[in-house]
């Protein structure tokens, strides 16, 4: 389990540090380099909006994966996906900007911010089957957790690299060409990531499907038929988890640095320190999800989001950078409250033959509905001079929305994580 746990997490670490990296290079320098015609918030809206591509096409990802991991295994689906998102990452940090292309580079943009999410559409469900399905009933909620410590060290490693180079480099320097290089460095640690992946093991449940010959011959219209209800549900249940983390991590470092001229380096430092707390939090809070249930822990994380975005806001307009820290760490605790047990909610909910499909296109889902439009919503409800209450709202509405999905799925705990009818939400 340790091998199969550290070789998880450095997947998805590696395949959201390429994520992240785009992310932190369209809030600090995407909108100027390829959108320079635009203002400076419509550039940045702009640029946001090449990021929300991504969110796009992970829905797409996971369907791809998702018959991959149904029909011929977890692990073809763990190479494929880090090996596609890893090219199209190295591939944006060789695309020329606006003065030399013209309209031609915001398009290539797209195009490879669209495989970008195709790629890591397919990585969350592999990895997490990969965990969830080895691991010991009364601690899978601790050992599915690893994968979801990735998003934080690829978050960290992403930033840390900006940051670095941010200090190191003069701003005329960082943006001719600095800001390329952590593109290019995604290259390197995916060929780490694949030659570790070499030696993983298919998942007891998948060969006993595929020895039983009860594999779905199409996963997809089973979820479609079966479980749509449940995949809409979980959808909606994980959609606070997106808008506040890509609210917090892509929003805020633009909000920041653009409007209350809080220096890069500060920004990211708070961001990347709260980051750094939540990823050491979430095995911790995965082993409550393993004592008191997934939906407790999930309810207590919508019900946080929702109290504490105001807060949250009143500390970020602050301007001063311990401030904006604990209002960044309390919106990521009340996040890890809730994704530190997803890992192995969601593969419970769904029954073995449909698992990689229907647990992914769920997570994923909730990605468009959460992630892809929070930045550019949130940027545009920030153009006032005072605090943006409208940011506050919206997030706390997404939170309530959530809580409420939440209240309609079923407990999962001790069911095991073995072939069985497809739970369908309980009635409230």
């Amino acid at each position: 389990m340790v091998r199969l746990a550290a070789a998880s997490l450095a997947g998805t670490a590696i395949e959201f540090y390429d994520f992240f990296v785009y992310g932190t290079a369209a809030a600090l320098v995407l909108g100027p380099l390829f959108f320079p015609t635009f203002s400076p918030v419509a550039g940045t809206l702009a640029a946001f909006g090449t990021f929300a591509v991504g969110f796009l096409s992970r829905p797409l990802g996971s369907v791809l994966f998702g018959h991959v991991g149904d029909r011929y295994g977890r692990r073809p689906v763990l190479f494929a996906s880090l090996g596609l998102t890893g090219a199209a990452t190295v591939a944006v940090g060789c695309v020329p900007s606006y003065a030399t292309l013209g309209v031609a580079a915001p398009a290539l943009l797209l195009v490879l911010r669209f495989l970008q999410g195709l790629g890591l559409g397919g990585e969350w469900g592999g990895a997490v089957l990969l965990t969830a399905e080895h691991a010991p009933e009364r601690r899978r909620a601790l050992w599915a957790s690893f994968p979801q410590i990735g998003p934080s060290v690829g978050f960290l490693l992403a930033n840390g690299v900006m940051l670095a180079l941010s200090a190191g480099l003069s701003d005329a320097a960082f943006r001719e060409w600095g800001w390329r290089v952590p593109f290019w460095a995604a290259g390197l640690l995916a060929l780490g990531g694949l030659l570790l992946r070499t030696s993983l093991a298919e998942t007891p449940q998948f060969r006993e499907l595929a020895e039983a010959g009860t594999r779905a011959s199409s996963p997809l219209m089973e979820v479609a038929r079966g479980h749509w209800r449940l995949v809409l549900l979980t959808a909606g249940a994980l959609a606070v988890g997106y808008a506040v983390f890509y609210a917090v991590s892509t929003w805020a470092l633009a909000y920041g640095t653009e409007r209350l001229g809080v220096s890069r380096t500060a920004m990211l430092g708070c961001l990347m320190a709260a980051v750094a707390v939540k990823g050491a939090l979430t095995p911790f809070t995965a082993m409550l999800g393993d004592r008191y249930g997934r939906r407790p822990m999930c309810l207590a994380g919508c019900a946080a989001s929702a109290l504490w975005m105001f807060p949250m806001v009143a500390l970020l307009h602050t301007a001063r950078p311990a401030l904006m820290f604990l209002g960044i760490l309390g919106a990521l605790l009340a996040f890890i409250t809730m994704f530190a047990v997803v890992a192995a909610y969601l593969p419970e909910l769904y029954e073995p033959r449909v698992r990689c499909t229907g647990a992914a296109v769920g997570y994923n889902l909730a990605g468009v509905l959460g992630g892809a439009l929070t930045p550019m919503v949130a940027t545009a409800a920030s153009a006032g001079s005072g605090p943006p209450w409208g940011v506050a709202a919206y997030l706390s509405g997404i939170a309530l929305l959530s809580l409420g999905c939440f209240a309609l799925l079923p407990e999962t705990l001790p069911a095991p994580v073995a072939p069985r009818e497809a739970a369908e939400p309980a009635a409230v």
